[in-house]
């Protein structure tokens, strides 16, 4: 019998799916349990919210490392390979070590259905025991309460920010949503939140809860200025200035620089400013090229195409015209992240996604009658044509899903 490789393994695993799943942790908790990954002993941080969780989640990894603190890393989904997904000091694993950590969740599964997420979320979890890590950061894969990342008490909880997405499975509010997200909050344990918009029911739960919270605009912010920024806190916190700006978006950095008050590590500002100015994120507002402009994002609602927007229009020539190439999800707000995008792009690219979750090409037609639109059966040819037709002043934006980026930078790559 020929040994299971990992991408067997993969395929096995999403076929463990239950045909309908049970909105609750007691299955994966049970194994873990098994796996005696409960308590989980590392010191851990979960960082949830709509926007900006993996970035945040990558700079603090960044600047962790340059601490000589041993960091295990677990972000989801992957870009181009499923072991982008759990990282052990900024490195990837062998195929090997994945294996392996499916091999002990199997064997004391004892038929429990797990999810795809659940499991590999054990898997994850499995793999950073085995390397007695000094901290280790999870990302959140959707809402909180009763995502798979939730299975583990966390040390310090983070919130990125709330907006509008996934309303089909969170709620229709912003409210519905933050009661989802807050789930992740723990007793007499940190809170941090990122955005400045924090609906009012996060500190009703943090209250009841009796969790700490250490939030923008209340208990800390941030100042600009030309060259540079500053963090400082409101409270019996230093300042931390002279800070140079980011690839990523200032929040996320803020926000980072918040989660390290509450560690139990020290952190010079040299690794701050190092990790600031050395953190790769892929299709996170990856600028490939400049003539012409060509930028990929993973972003998919609103929030992340205004975010977009505003990036863009500093950067963008006046003479030049600005193409996108967009695919969406169907359980995507594409109508209200078309209207954000459309106060700067002048052609669209519309691309069905590779999976079955893509808008019909029927569907994208009707949200695009009144725009310079051409249709592609696929994100790849629809790239090409933008690039064909993009002159040096003009800008690419690919812009939509993991979907859209991913078949991109694989292109790259291989050229």
């Amino acid at each position: 019998m020929r040994k299971c490789t990992l991408v067997d393994w993969l395929d096995y695993i999403q076929n463990l799916n239950p045909v309908v799943i049970d909105l609750n942790l007691e299955r994966i908790r049970s194994v873990a349990f098994a796996l005696k990954l409960i308590p989980f002993e590392i010191y851990t941080v979960l960082v949830g919210g709509t926007n900006g969780k993996g970035t945040t989640c990558f700079l603090l990894e960044s600047i962790l490392l340059h601490s000589d603190i041993k960091v295990g890393l677990y972000t989801s989904p992957h870009l181009l390979f499923y072991n982008e997904r759990i990282r052990v000091c900024g490195q990837v694993l062998s195929d090997d070590v994945h294996i392996q950590a499916m091999i002990a969740i199997e064997q004391v599964r004892s038929g429990v259905k797990l999810t795809y997420f659940e499991f590999i979320t054990l898997s994850a979890l499995y793999i950073f025991k085995k390397f007695q890590l000094d901290v280790v950061i999870l990302e959140v894969g959707l809402g909180g309460r009763l995502d798979a990342t939730n299975v583990v008490d966390p040390d310090v909880s983070v919130i990125t920010n709330i907006e509008m997405d996934h309303t089909d499975i969170l709620g229709t509010t912003h409210n519905d949503i933050a009661i989802e997200k807050a789930g992740i909050f723990r007793a007499k344990k940190p809170v941090i939140f990122g955005s400045i918009n924090r609906p009012c029911v996060i500190d009703k739960i943090i209250k009841y809860q009796k969790s700490v919270l250490f939030a923008r605009g209340r208990d800390w912010n941030v100042c600009c200025y030309k060259n540079e920024w500053v963090w400082f806190s409101y409270n019996v916190y230093k300042n931390i200035i002279n800070l140079p700006f980011s690839v990523i978006p200032l929040e996320n950095a803020a926000t980072v620089i918040s989660v390290l008050h509450w560690l139990p590590f020290l952190v010079s500002k040299k690794s701050i400013c190092y990790g600031l100015k050395h953190v790769t994120v892929l299709g996170r507002f990856q600028v490939i090229n400049y003539e012409p402009l060509v930028v990929l994002d993973v972003g998919h609602n609103p929030h992340a195409a205004f975010y977009i927007i505003s990036k863009l229009s500093a950067m963008v020539s006046t003479k030049g015209i600005v193409r996108v190439v967009i695919g969406m999800l169907k359980n995507k707000d594409i109508k209200k992240t078309i209207f954000c995008l459309s106060k700067l792009v002048n052609i669209w690219y519309c691309a069905k996604l590779n999976t079955s979750l893509s808008f019909s090409m029927e569907q994208l037609c009707s949200y695009f009658d009144d725009f310079n639109v051409k249709y592609f059966e696929d994100v790849i040819s629809a790239w090409k044509q933008a690039i064909a037709d993009s002159h040096k002043n003009d800008c690419v934006l690919v812009f939509g899903s993991f979907y859209a980026v991913s078949p991109i930078i694989r292109l790259i790559s291989k050229n």
